[in-house]
């Protein structure tokens, strides 16, 4: 029984580090895309469409 205690305080310490990390990143910009609104308009997102004769 002691084992489990053991292991579920691990699992919690492991959870909440990778939990500080993510926030760590989100707060220092890590997810900003600066690259691509500046080519969003280079790409093709609509299909021309053919003109009927």
């Amino acid at each position: 029984m002691n084992v489990i205690i053991i292991l579920v305080c691990c699992s919690l310490l492991v959870a909440g580090s990778f939990l500080g990390a993510f926030l760590w990143a989100v707060k220092n910009g890590q997810y900003d895309d600066e690259y691509t609104p500046s080519v969003r308009m280079l790409f093709d997102s609509e299909k021309k469409s053919q003109t009927k004769k």
